[in-house]
C-alpha cells in the first residue's frame, strides 16, 4: 500500500510539473520570415578612377533578407546582407576588372494590410552601408579603388498571397532608392599614397545626393512550395552610381535569384 501512495503522489507530481511547463510557455506574436537566396547574373563596372573603358562580366551574390513582423503592431523591420564578387573584360579582351562588396541594412516599416490580409503594403526607411573593391589587372599604379558609403534609404515594399491550382504563392515587390548619404572616394588625380601615408585630403568624403548618386535595388520574387519547401525565385536589379570629384563610376547588376524561405514564431520558456 505504501508503494502504491509513492507511486500516485509521484504521477501527480509530473503531472503538476507538466501543467506548470506547459503554463510558463508562451508563444510569441512576432513573426519572422528569412529568405536565403544565391544570385547569379550580369554586371557592367565603370569607375574613371581605374579606367575609362566599361567592363561587363558576370556577378555571384548572396543574399540574406530577414524580416521581422508583429501581430499586434503596425511597424515591422527588416534586416538585409549581401555579399557580390564579380569578374568583367573590357571590349577588346585584353583586361579585367574584379569586384567584390559587402552590403548591410536596417528598415523601419509601417504596414498596411488590405484585401483580407492577402494584400501587405510597407513604406519606411532603411539606414544601409556598403564596403567594397575594384581591381584592375591592367594598372600598375593605382590599380585598386575602394568603396564604401552610408545612406539614408526610403523603402517599401508589396506583398500579395493567392492560390492558383490550390497551392499557395506569394508574389513580392520591393523599391529601395537612397536620398542622401557619405562617400569615400579620392580626388581626380590623386594617389592613395598621397590619401594615407602622406595625409593629404582633399574631399575625400564627399556627401552624396540623389542627384550626384543616382541609384536603386529592386527585386521582384515569387514564392511558392514544394513539399514542405517553400523556395523563392526572381529577378534582382541593382543600380549603383555616381558622380563626384570629377569621377564617374557605376555597378549595374542585373541577375536571377533563387533560394529558401522559412517562416516561424518565437516561443518564450520561462523558468
Amino acid at each position: 500500500m505504501t508503494t502504491c501512495r509513492v507511486f500516485i503522489a509521484a504521477a501527480a507530481l509530473l503531472y503538476a510539473t507538466a501543467s506548470r511547463a506547459q503554463s510558463d510557455t508562451i508563444t510569441s506574436d512576432k513573426v519572422i520570415t528569412n529568405a536565403r537566396m544565391a544570385a547569379i547574373g550580369s554586371a557592367d563596372i565603370l569607375d574613371t578612377y581605374l579606367s575609362p573603358e566599361k567592363y561587363k562580366g558576370v556577378e555571384l551574390r548572396y543574399i540574406s533578407h530577414t524580416t521581422r513582423d508583429s501581430e499586434r503592431s503596425r511597424w515591422s523591420r527588416r534586416i538585409t546582407h549581401q555579399g557580390s564578387i564579380s569578374y568583367a573584360d573590357n571590349r577588346s579582351g585584353n583586361g579585367a576588372e574584379m569586384a567584390g562588396a559587402y552590403f548591410f541594412q536596417y528598415a523601419w516599416l509601417y504596414n498596411w494590410r488590405l484585401s483580407g490580409n492577402r494584400l501587405n503594403l510597407k513604406a519606411g526607411a532603411a539606414a544601409d552601408a556598403t564596403i567594397g573593391f575594384i581591381y584592375n589587372t591592367r594598372n600598375g599604379n593605382n590599380p585598386a579603388q575602394a568603396r564604401a558609403m552610408v545612406n539614408i534609404t526610403p523603402t517599401g515594399s508589396a506583398d500579395y498571397r493567392f492560390t492558383l491550382a490550390g497551392r499557395p504563392f506569394t508574389a513580392r515587390y520591393e523599391l529601395n532608392i537612397p536620398l542622401c548619404g557619405l562617400m569615400f572616394t579620392p580626388n581626380y588625380g590623386q594617389s592613395y599614397y598621397e590619401i594615407f601615408s602622406r595625409g593629404n585630403y582633399d574631399r575625400n568624403i564627399v556627401p552624396t545626393t540623389f542627384v550626384c548618386s543616382p541609384s536603386v535595388r529592386q527585386m521582384l520574387s515569387l514564392d511558392f512550395t514544394i513539399g514542405r519547401t517553400t523556395l523563392r525565385a526572381g529577378y534582382l536589379c541593382d543600380i549603383q552610381q555616381a558622380r563626384v570629384n570629377n569621377l564617374k563610376s557605376h555597378i549595374y547588376t542585373h541577375a536571377f535569384m533563387i533560394g529558401v524561405v522559412r517562416r516561424f514564431k518565437l516561443i518564450k520558456i520561462h523558468p
